[in-house]
């Protein structure tokens, strides 16, 4: 997937969806790898910025199929796992080395990330990590406080009551309503 398609599905151009680009074509060389259609490759994102839609079209890795995992730690970090051949790579932004002077020139900056040396910007590194579990369907239920379905992992049991998270919330804090 080129960066303009990408660009097209993020919705405009910023210097987090060229590092996330730059960093998600790293992992892919590394691991020699293309693509996935189905779960062959897992990526473990540390932050939820414009740079995980890029990973997410140039690894295939998806929410919606269960090899895209978050982890809320606020790292420009990707670790991308092959299933085939068992072997993973720990991608980091190195922010130290970007230049000064481009910090305040937000074109500039894009440029620079599009174009710089891959070792000028990027920490590529082989990991070992377990393996992680496929995704998995999980049955859904209805809440019994709001009516909506909810899979089955993801209820509790408040006063008798099978309710989705939200309602167990509500439930256990009324005064906070």
């Amino acid at each position: 997937m080129t960066y303009k398609q990408i660009v097209k599905f993020h919705g405009h151009e910023c210097p987090g969806l060229a590092i996330g680009f730059r960093m998600a074509q790293a992992a892919m060389e590394e691991l020699r790898s293309i693509r996935a259609e189905d779960e062959e490759l897992v990526a473990i994102v540390e932050n939820d910025a414009c740079g995980v839609d890029a990973l997410q079209c140039v690894t295939g890795c998806t929410f919606g199929k269960g090899n895209l995992i978050f982890h809320d730690y606020g790292k420009p970090v990707y670790t991308v796992y092959s299933r085939n051949t068992g072997k993973g790579v720990r991608v980091v932004l190195r922010r130290d080395e970007i230049p000064e002077k481009l910090r305040d020139d937000r074109q500039a900056f894009l440029s620079w990330i599009l174009e710089a040396p891959q070792d000028s910007i990027l920490s590529v590194s082989r990991v070992h990590i377990d393996e992680p579990e496929p995704a998995r369907i999980m049955e859904s239920i209805t809440c019994e406080e709001c009516g909506e379905s909810v899979m089955v992992s993801r209820l509790r049991k408040v006063d008798g009551s099978t309710v989705c998270f939200p309602c167990a919330e509500k439930l256990n804090n009324p005064k906070e309503q």
